[in-house]
C-alpha cells in the first residue's frame, strides 16, 4: 500500500508587538516537509480578578478510533481521535485539556479544505492570508484582543491518515510537538478534509488550530 505523510507546523513566538506577523523556515528532507512560521501573540494585561486559575486532568482517558483511516462516514470519528490524543498527551505531560472551539474548527476546515482544492501545502494561502487571518475572520478572536495562536497541518495516505498516524509524525517533529504540549493553549479546532493536496481522490488532509484568549 502506498503510504505517504507530510506534516508542517506554525508557531506563535513570544514576540511583543501590536499586529501579527508571519514568516517561514523551511526543512525537507525525502519523506517529511516541515516548516514552522514565526509570528507573534498580542498580549493585554489583566487585572488580578479576571486571571482564572487552570486545572490540569489528572488522569488521561483511553482514546477509541485511533486506528481508522479517513472515509466520508467517519470523519468526525477521526477528529475525535485525533482531539482525544492530544489531550491524552497534554494531560500526561501534566497540562490543561484543550477544549474544542466551533470557530477554531471553522478555520482549520476552511484551510484543509483550501489545500486540497488549490494543490497546495502551507500555512499561507496563495492569496496571502496566513493561518493568523484566518483565525481573525473566523471570530475566535479580535486583532486588538490578547491572544495567542498556533498551527499544525498534515496529509497522508493509509494508515498514515489515521488519527494515531498523524499524532506520530507531529509528535516526531519539534515544532509540531511544541505547539501540541505548548501549555498557554486552552482550546483547539480540528478540521478534515478528503484528499491531499497532490490528489484528491486519495488520503485525508488535517489542520489544527490552537488558541488561547488572554
Amino acid at each position: 500500500m502506498h503510504k505517504k505523510a507530510l506534516t508542517t507546523a506554525a508557531l506563535i513566538a513570544g514576540l511583543f508587538i501590536a499586529a501579527p506577523a508571519a514568516q517561514a523556515a523551511h526543512k525537507r528532507d525525502t519523506k517529511v516537509k516541515a516548516t514552522v512560521a514565526l509570528g507573534a501573540k498580542r498580549t493585554v494585561k489583566l487585572s488580578p480578578a479576571k486571571r482564572k486559575p487552570v486545572k490540569a486532568t489528572v488522569a488521561a482517558v483511553p482514546c477509541a478510533n485511533t486506528d481508522v483511516i479517513p472515509s466520508a462516514e467517519n470523519l468526525e470519528l477521526v477528529r475525535a481521535a485525533i482531539l482525544c490524543l492530544h489531550n491524552q498527551i497534554r494531560v500526561q505531560a501534566g497540562l490543561p485539556s484543550l477544549k474544542d472551539n466551533a470557530k477554531l474548527r471553522k478555520a482549520a476546515f476552511g484551510q484543509s479544505a483550501d489545500m486540497v482544492s488549490n494543490g497546495y501545502f502551507d500555512h499561507t494561502s496563495p492569496d496571502g492570508d496566513t493561518f493568523v487571518d484566518r483565525i481573525l475572520a473566523s471570530g475566535y478572536v479580535k486583532k486588538n484582543d490578547g491572544w495567542t495562536l498556533g498551527e499544525n497541518l498534515a496529509w497522508g495516505t493509509g494508515d498514515l491518515s489515521t488519527a494515531q498516524g498523524v499524532m506520530n509524525a507531529w509528535m516526531n517533529s519539534p515544532g509540531h510537538k511544541a505547539n501540541i504540549v505548548k501549555k498557554a493553549y486552552r482550546e483547539v479546532g480540528i478540521g478534515i478534509r478528503l484528499g491531499v493536496p497532490t490528489d484528491n481522490s486519495v488520503g485525508a488532509t488535517i489542520t489544527a488550530d490552537f488558541g488561547v484568549k488572554l
